[in-house]
């Protein structure tokens, strides 16, 4: 046993030394938040002297429930902040401008949301066990489908984007692929299970995925007090690492197998991933192990960056360690609440916000949207739109959105606090918007089919041998 300890000491000192030189390469800003209260918003600091860089107001996100878009953007969902209807509400800040949300209502209030590391899809998880897919770039909702039977408490999508794992309070972890959730044919039922596990016997409060060796993992944590380690591709369990607490989160190292798992007394449990070709079904804390003791309560969230592991904890503080001599370098107190969520971004993007630069390559993003679309609006050839059918569907299009609004009037007349009130406004303003970019859009695509018919009717008659029919072969008579 102590030679395992003198092993994973090591092991971490190397770690260590890799991110001290990897630090300097790029400046980074930690974003924390609260799910307490929409008035503690979220703040963003400086990891290298400590001082508060930026606060962006009204933000309550539940754990798991913060992420950053490209580098361009802060997600959150609104835990205490309600729309219409019962609903909930989705805030994208650009980090260049972060005074103007964009705000998305969502038919029921968003918990975990996880993203894909290109930025084109967004997944979200609600209470009620259902699941939500957007495309980022023009806000559709792709799919919605009851994932759960229970609430679902963490979302993550693997590291090639291929797969989307879930978990929920009932210890349930479904795994789904990607290319199936984006199945249009499909879309109006549940799509199909890749994998499913009920090994563990709690809520899961962590999912993160890795790579060992030539195997893709993926590690859960739950209150049952283990940690789970899976074979991503196959679903089969691989090692199961036992602890004398409830795991409450859990973060690993960016490069090596190095597994921080955070716990409800405050500790944090420090294990090295050895997954060879010979798996161990059960391995106790007290086989290869070590703790970092610093806080008071129970841990809330876990994060790494270049300068080292970052935890949060009930106690209302964050800390960052040196995990080679298992002390704080840095203490941040965080007295308007406990901190439930936390992204490492790079200070660049803050940058071209205060020398007021555009961000290269902007990436685009929508309001997201509340109500699917029909199945079958982008399926087929789109067929010649005449102008009085392209009337036809902008009044079409005008008639949908009234009856949005109509929604929200409903919902107004149930709901008569001047906050509601505000965002029943602002989600008839969105609406009114999206109506009119769709309008423009259908216009923009009945010239463009117009010019190409055109095109091939003046083909047609100046190279009339191109597509006409070849002519028959005459019969030769003598002379």
């Amino acid at each position: 046993m102590f030679a395992n300890y003198i092993y994973v000491y090591i092991y971490i000192c190397v770690c260590q030394l890799f991110l001290l030189m990897e630090m300097g390469k790029n400046e980074e800003a930690l974003v924390v938040c609260s799910d307490r209260s929409t008035g503690v918003g979220i703040t963003i600091w400086d990891m290298k002297t400590g001082e508060q860089l930026l606060h962006i107001p009204t933000c309550a996100a539940a754990p798991h429930g913060l992420l950053c878009l490209r580098n361009q953007f802060l997600v959150a969902s609104q835990s205490n902040r309600h729309g219409s209807f019962g609903g909930g509400s989705i805030f994208i800040w650009p980090l260049n401008k972060p005074q103007s949300p964009l705000r998305s209502y969502t038919m029921e209030a968003i918990g975990p949301l996880s993203c894909t590391k290109d930025g084109l899809y967004i997944a979200g998880g609600a209470s009620s066990g259902n699941a939500y897919l957007w495309e980022v770039a023009n806000g559709r909702l792709l799919r919605t489908w009851h994932a759960h039977n229970k609430s679902l408490k963490c979302m993550v999508f693997s590291d090639d984007d291929s797969l989307l794992i879930c978990g929920s309070t009932d210890g349930i972890i479904c795994v789904w692929s990607l290319i199936s959730l984006l199945d249009v044919e499909d879309s109006g039922s549940s799509p199909p299970l890749l994998h499913y596990s009920s090994e563990h016997r709690s809520s899961i409060t962590g999912l993160v995925t890795m790579s060992a060796g030539a195997r893709s993992i993926f590690v859960s944590s739950s209150l049952d007090g283990t940690c789970k380690v899976w074979d991503l591709i196959s679903g089969r369990l691989l090692q199961t690492h036992v602890y004398p607490t409830s795991i409450t989160a859990i973060t690993h190292h960016p490069v090596e197998q190095l597994l921080f798992s955070g716990s409800v007394d405050g500790k944090i449990f420090v294990n090295m991933l050895d997954i060879g070709l010979v798996e161990d079904p059960l391995v106790t804390t007290e086989d290869q192990a070590f703790e970092l003791k610093g806080h008071n309560g129970s841990i809330t969230a876990l994060t790494f960056s270049g300068f080292g592991l970052i935890s949060a904890s009930e106690d209302f503080t964050f800390c960052l360690w040196d995990t080679i001599n298992r002390v704080v370098i840095r203490r941040f107190n965080h007295k308007k609440g406990a901190v439930t969520n936390m992204v490492v971004i790079n200070q660049s993007a803050l940058f071209s916000m205060s020398n007021h630069r555009r961000v290269p390559n902007q990436f685009r993003v929508s309001l997201l949207q509340k109500y699917p679309q029909p199945s079958n609006s982008g399926k087929g050839m789109v067929p010649f739109l005449s102008l009085s059918a392209c009337l036809n569907k902008q009044t079409a299009t005008n008639f949908q959105g009234n009856n949005l609004l109509h929604h929200l009037i409903f919902d107004s007349e149930r709901e008569k606090t001047p906050a509601m009130m505000q965002m029943k406004m602002e989600k008839s303003i969105d609406d009114r918007m999206l109506v009119t970019s769709m309008t423009k859009h259908v216009m923009e695509m009945n010239k463009h089919l117009q010019s190409r018919l055109l095109d091939m009717m003046q083909c047609r008659l100046l190279c009339p041998h191109e597509t006409d029919s070849p002519p028959k072969k005459k019969r030769q008579t003598p002379d």
